[in-house]
C-alpha cells in the first residue's frame, strides 16, 4: 500500500494553488497545446503570449525504500511563435524522512522550421540546478536506477548538480494521431561523461468531432495515449545495460472551466526500475498574458 505524505501546508503547493486560483478568476482560458504525455515532448509550442501554469506530481513506493511524493510547479510561456520558455521549481516529501526543496530548471524549446512537415523537429535546451534528492523523474538518462531512491534526504540533499540537458524532439501528426520521439543528451557541468536517454509516445483525442453543446463528460474533452522512456547509458557505456525503463497509458481531461487534469500509471520494465509510478498533473492556460498586464495598468 502506498502512503502519500501530506503536502497541503507546504509552501511550494500553496504558492502554486494561489497563482492558479488568482489567474483563473480574472483571465480567459485557452485549450492547452500539449499532448497527453508526462515525459515525452511533442513539437507543439505554447501560443505566443500565453502562459500555462501546471502542478505536476509523482508518487511511488520503491522497493526497499520509503514512499514519496514529488511535486513540480511549471510556468510555461510562449515568447514567440518559434520559442517557448519554461521555469520549474521542484520538491519532494518522503515518508519517515523529510520534506525538501530540490531545485529549479530553466527550459527553452525552439522550432527551427517555419512550416509543418511530415516529421517536425524542435530543439530543447535546459539548465538545471537540482540536488541528488530530486525524485521528480522528469526524464531518465544514463544509469539512473532505483538505488538512488534508497538514499535518505540527509545524505543526498546537500549534493547539488548543475547540468545542461538537450533533446532532439521529433513529432508527426496523421488522422488525429500524434507520434513523438525524443533523444536526450545530458551533461553534468562537473567532470562527468555525457548521459543519454529516450522517450517515445503516441496519443490522440477520443473523438475528432466537436460537440456544438458545452458539456463536461463529452469525448471531445478527453485525450488518451501511451509512452515509453528510459536510459541509454553514458558516452563510455552506451546501451541498455544497467538502465531503467518505464511504460504506461496516459489520459487528459479538459474541463469547460479551462482546467486540465492528467493521470498516468507507469510501470517499471526491469529490476533497475521502480515497480509503479503514479503521475498526475493539473494545468491551466492563460490567454495573452501580455494583454492582461496592459489592461491592469
Amino acid at each position: 500500500m502506498i502512503r502519500i505524505p501530506t503536502f497541503a501546508h507546504r509552501p511550494i503547493l500553496a504558492f502554486a494553488a494561489l497563482i492558479t486560483l488568482g489567474l483563473a478568476l480574472q483571465a480567459p482560458a485557452a485549450r492547452a497545446q500539449e499532448k497527453p504525455y508526462f515525459v515525452t515532448y511533442s513539437t507543439d509550442l505554447e501560443e505566443p503570449g500565453n502562459l500555462e501554469i501546471a502542478l505536476k506530481g509523482l508518487t511511488a513506493s520503491p522497493k526497499d525504500a520509503n514512499a514519496f511524493v514529488s511535486p513540480t510547479l511549471e510556468l510555461e510561456y510562449g515568447a514567440t511563435a518559434w520559442w517557448t520558455t519554461e521555469v520549474y521549481a521542484q520538491g519532494q516529501s518522503t515518508v519517515n524522512d523529510s520534506t525538501v526543496f530540490t531545485g529549479f530548471r530553466w527550459e527553452n524549446r525552439f522550432k527551427p522550421l517555419p512550416r509543418e512537415y511530415w516529421i517536425n523537429p524542435v530543439i530543447y535546451i535546459e539548465y538545471e540546478r537540482v540536488s541528488q534528492a530530486d525524485k521528480s523523474i522528469l526524464e531518465v538518462t544514463g544509469h539512473d536506477s532505483i538505488s538512488s531512491f534508497q538514499v535518505n534526504n540527509g545524505q543526498s540533499h546537500g549534493i547539488i548538480e548543475k547540468s545542461i540537458e538537450s533533446k532532439l524532439i521529433l513529432s508527426s501528426n496523421f488522422k488525429g494521431w500524434n507520434v513523438s520521439e525524443n533523444f536526450i543528451a545530458e551533461k553534468n557541468l562537473s567532470n562527468e561523461p555525457w548521459e543519454f536517454g529516450y522517450a517515445l509516445a503516441t496519443g490522440r483525442p477520443l473523438t475528432l468531432a466537436a460537440s456544438p453543446h458545452k458539456c463536461w463528460l463529452c469525448l471531445q474533452n478527453f485525450d488518451a495515449g501511451a509512452e515509453l522512456y528510459g536510459g541509454l547509458g553514458t558516452r563510455y557505456s552506451f546501451g541498455l545495460k544497467q538502465t531503467s525503463h518505464y511504460a504506461g497509458p496516459t489520459v487528459d481531461f479538459r474541463t469547460p472551466a479551462g482546467i486540465t487534469y492528467s493521470f498516468s500509471p507507469q510501470f517499471g520494465l526491469n529490476d533497475n526500475s521502480i515497480g509503479v509510478l503514479w503521475r498526475f498533473k493539473i494545468s491551466y492556460e492563460v490567454q495573452q498574458l501580455r494583454d492582461l498586464f496592459r489592461r491592469s495598468k
